[in-house]
């Protein structure tokens, strides 16, 4: 389903309306439409949009950002007017991150929070949704912690329903806890519905996807590792998503890659292996991905690094 209805090959637009600093000149010129007429060129078909709740939201969640909805709207037009379909997913929302770097705690512990994630659900549809053919809903971006998931599944739960009750046929993209891990996706709860999608995210093996990344506390920042050096078997991702594979079977669903990648330190030969390796799993198993990210992030695919290997690259996105 998600291939046919467009949403099968697609790349991240990391850093514009999320992980920045929100200044006017970042969300007006980061990504213009120029960069989406770019992505359609690249023969991918959904760009994913991640979206934190202060772009759209005031601090307290009183007031609406129309400033906010504006952009993400024009993204949606733009991507129309190139064939390119979106999703919209929220990447932070009040009281929960998760970046640890990030000050938002308290989401899982409060009802509070948890209404404003509701509110501002039923904003972005009633705002971007009457267009299921084109636009998508992730509800929320990398449950950290296995002890939020029965909470988790209940809010997700609830918040499937209120967004129901006003865009009834939008996809809905749904993950688990240690950051969308694929293991993680049998904790999800049955889908609500026949449009409710497991969402999972792959940076594995970390070690090789994030060497040398700074926000990665537990690697040795020094390390860099070729791709023969990163221990991966031949059904390396075979074997990583057969809990996810299993559990969407099970439960009458398909699977969306939302993220993968691998980090700008890495040598571009060795990227481009990784890149092929992950892109046959997919392609065995029948799952949709974005890539991470279009453009800088310490990810860029448009970055000038890759310029040697992007006509090998872009066919095994």
């Amino acid at each position: 389903m998600l291939k046919e209805m467009g949403f099968g090959r697609g790349v991240n637009l990391g850093g514009w309306m999320s992980q920045c600093d929100y200044s006017e000149e970042r969300l007006n010129h980061f990504i213009t439409e120029e960069d989406i007429r770019r992505i359609a060129s690249w023969g991918l078909d959904h760009v994913r949009l991640p979206v934190d709740y202060n772009v759209l939201e005031n601090d307290e969640g009183t007031a609406w950002r129309e400033d906010g909805f504006r952009r993400v709207n024009q993204a949606v037009a733009w991507c129309r007017k190139h064939g390119l379909n979106l999703v919209i997913d929220l990447h932070k929302t009040a009281g929960f991150s998760f970046d640890e770097g990030e000050a938002e705690t308290g989401f899982f512990a409060s009802e509070a929070c948890q209404e404003r994630f509701y509110r501002l659900w039923e904003r972005i549809a009633e705002q971007c949704g009457g267009d299921p053919e084109h636009v998508a809903f992730e509800l929320l971006n990398e449950v950290t912690d296995p002890a939020f998931m029965d909470t988790w599944n209940r809010v997700a739960g609830i918040c499937i329903r209120r967004i129901r009750a006003i865009a009834p046929k939008h996809l809905i993209l749904v993950g688990g806890y240690h950051n969308n891990s694929a293991h993680a996706v049998p904790a999800l709860d049955p889908p609500a519905d026949d449009r409710v999608i497991y969402n999972f995210h792959c940076y594995e093996p970390l070690a090789f996807t994030h060497q040398g990344a700074p926000w990665v506390r537990s690697l040795d920042q020094s390390v860099r590792l070729s791709i023969g050096e990163a221990g991966m078997e031949e059904d390396y991702f075979d074997r990583l998503f057969a809990p996810a594979i299993e559990a969407a079977k099970k439960n009458g669903t398909e699977l969306y890659c939302g993220e993968y990648g691998v980090i700008d330190r890495a040598r571009p030969e060795d990227a481009l292996e990784w890149f092929r390796r992950i892109h046959d799993a997919f392609e065995r198993h029948g799952i949709a991905r974005c890539a991470w990210s279009y453009r800088q992030m310490d990810f860029g695919l448009s970055d000038e690094r890759l310029d040697c290997i992007r006509d090998r690259l872009l066919p095994l996105l």
